[in-house]
């Protein structure tokens, strides 16, 4: 059976990620692309770094186990730096449309990844097909033109990169079988990802001069930082912990649906009447994944590699 506590992290994780692609379309317009990531992280990491000092003893803070650095740097330089290094670059050459479309790729990448690193997550046949159901229901809800994917510069292939090293990272933290807890883990991967991408940034060329400060970068980044960067990663990391690497990346499909409502309610975006058709195609992947489409032998059998730790707020 599947926990409210983990119903509601899904939940909230899909809907703040949801509003990245807007975010981050906007937040191009007045941010050189990796500048602009760096500084999301800047961002996050001052905020969850004064939530975890503040609910958090000194020892539960302090990586002791070469499974916790690595964590962090699963963490940091791959999950959080390089992903969306590649997501932030490769959207200012695709549209949101697209961007969303490629990174629902992840959940068809992560067993891929989970089956070579992991025992304790195998993908079943039925957890096969709902997973392609869902990323058919994922195209209905896009609606892209296809032409989209074949013309303009590598922006996709920037974007596919970024749904890659995604779907690597999560599994990756699993792989390393630290005892840090989510939340600390990622409060420590936050500057290893913002310095990563604050070299990235200066060895691009990029400079803080040619931000365009005001209100709507203020909005972008505060979004992207706080909302979509502390307490998004939290949730989805806890999640992470709490699901396994396959069954937490699933929240990606549910992204597109998130970004597509939330540009018809604020922005006035139309939908296609196809849309409607992919939201219930989405639900349908669902449904057919189940409670036993991936096997996690959490009872009976040999334990899994890593069952993370869980926080307890």
């Amino acid at each position: 059976m599947v926990s409210r506590k983990t119903i509601l992290l899904g939940a909230l994780v899909s809907v703040l990620f949801g509003g990245t692609f807007v975010a981050t379309k906007s937040g191009l317009a007045q941010f050189p692309p990796l500048l602009f990531v760096a500084l999301r992280y800047d961002v996050a990491a001052v905020v969850l770094g004064a939530y975890v000092l503040a609910t958090r003893s000194g020892a539960a803070l302090v990586p002791r186990t070469r499974g916790d650095i690595a964590g962090i740097l699963a963490t940091g330089l791959v999950a959080l730096g390089l992903t969306n290094a590649l997501l932030f670059v490769g959207q200012a050459d695709a549209t949101s449309a697209v961007g969303a479309i490629l990174f629902s790729l992840n959940p068809i990448l992560t067993p891929v990844f989970a089956a070579l690193l992991l025992t304790d997550e195998r993908l079943s046949l039925r957890g096969g097909i709902g997973l392609a159901v869902g990323l058919l229901g994922v195209a209905l809800v896009v609606n892209p033109d296809p032409a989209t994917f074949t013309s303009g510069g590598i922006g996709k292939l920037l974007l596919f990169a970024g749904a890659v090293t995604g779907a690597l990272g999560s599994v990756l933290i699993r792989w390393s079988d630290g005892d840090l807890d989510s939340t600390v883990r990622t409060a420590w991967g936050l500057p290893v990802g913002a310095a990563l991408c604050h070299a990235l940034s200066l060895g691009a060329g990029e400079s803080v001069g040619a931000v365009q400060w005001g209100l709507p970068a203020l909005l972008a980044l505060g979004y992207v930082g706080v909302f979509a960067g502390a307490v998004a990663y939290v949730a989805y990391f806890g999640l992470l912990d709490r699901t396994g690497a396959t069954n937490a990346n699933l929240v990606f499909y549910v992204v597109p649906v998130v970004s597509t409502l939330g540009g018809w309610a604020l922005l006035g975006e139309s939908i296609a009447p196809i849309a409607g058709v992919g939201f219930l195609v989405v639900f349908a992947g669902f449904a057919i994944l189940g409670s036993e489409s991936i096997s996690l032998p959490f009872s009976g059998g040999p334990p899994p590699r890593s069952t993370g730790h869980v926080d307890a707020d």
